[in-house]
């Protein structure tokens, strides 16, 4: 017998302006990982105007997602309005990977997972994929049937769109990107022990890449590593720092030794935020953004 928990949202952004009337001309943005759970709701005038974020005890991680999540969507009055236009997923899952559209077949999806992960997906997985048309290559994850069936259930009969973080984040550096004169542009995510790379090239994506790291020594290591692959020069390239990452961390004390042009990023151009969200780092919640920008 499972105990039902209550969970506390450790970051709350709520506006007046979000109207529970017109979620049939708002997106529901999720986005869903072992030890966390994020949502934002992006309202009829496209703002960004409700926030949560909630974050899983070491208790609560040993259970299944689908035992946790029930609790919180049940009794939520965000989350278990509705309909809505959209509701777009966004899955923190280790593995990912990247392929261009020529090469995709559909048949051959856990196959690509699979060279990947160096093993075959376990039962109670399926690779899913995501394209990103106007990169010219789809997405390739994995995800569980358990949490598809949990998602189809509380929203039925609603678009629901399945995509990876990093999927997230590659549609958010492209709005990004658009507004910069630099021809050369990194990005580092930061969540957890964990950084997500990724680097355009004259607005076409070169590199896309998520690694766990122990030390910040592995880090800079990694990085200088990936700059030099890449034929960039530490010193000049410019590289926007995004997620869980503050000028008092050590990541960001052993980077600036090597790397002088660090900055943190800004909201993405093609996103408005209401005035409550003032209270927020701007380069917070990049991924959660990216849900948003999503191409219709």
């Amino acid at each position: 017998m499972q105990i039902a928990v209550t969970l506390t949202p450790s970051v709350t952004i709520r506006s007046s302006s979000f109207d529970s009337l017109k979620t049939a001309q708002s997106v529901l943005c999720l986005e869903v990982g072992r030890d966390r759970f994020r949502f934002m709701v992006r309202d009829e005038r496209r703002r960004g105007c409700y926030l949560e974020e909630y974050t899983f005890s070491s208790l609560l991680t040993e259970r299944p997602l689908t035992d946790v999540l029930p609790d919180l969507f049940r009794t939520h009055p965000v989350l278990s309005d509705g309909p809505w236009q959209e509701v777009r997923i966004g899955i923190n899952t280790p593995s990912f990977t990247l392929v261009p559209k020529p090469l995709f077949r559909k048949e051959y999806a856990s196959s690509y997972l699979a060279l990947m992960r160096g093993s075959s997906l376990p039962a109670h997985e399926f690779a899913q994929s995501y394209t990103h048309d106007t990169e010219g290559f789809l997405s390739v994850f994995n995800l569980e049937h358990q949490l598809v069936d949990f998602f189809s259930g509380s929203y039925p009969l609603q678009p629901l769109t399945f995509i990876h973080q990093t999927g997230a984040l590659i549609q958010a550096t492209a709005d990004l990107d658009r507004q910069l004169l630099t021809p050369h542009n990194v990005w580092l995510y930061f969540e957890d022990e964990f950084v997500s790379v990724l680097y355009r090239d004259k607005h076409q994506l070169r590199y896309c890449n998520r690694f766990g790291y122990k030390n910040v020594q592995d880090l800079a290591y990694y990085l200088l590593y990936v700059l030099d692959e890449q034929k960039l020069n530490p010193d000049e390239v410019t590289l926007f720092l995004y997620g869980e990452i503050t000028r008092f961390a050590e990541a960001y004390t052993e980077l600036s030794r090597f790397l002088p042009k660090l900055t943190f990023g800004r909201t993405p151009p093609g996103l408005t935020l209401v005035d409550e969200f003032d209270e927020l780092l701007e380069h917070r919640y990049l991924s959660l953004y990216g849900l948003t920008l999503l191409e219709e």
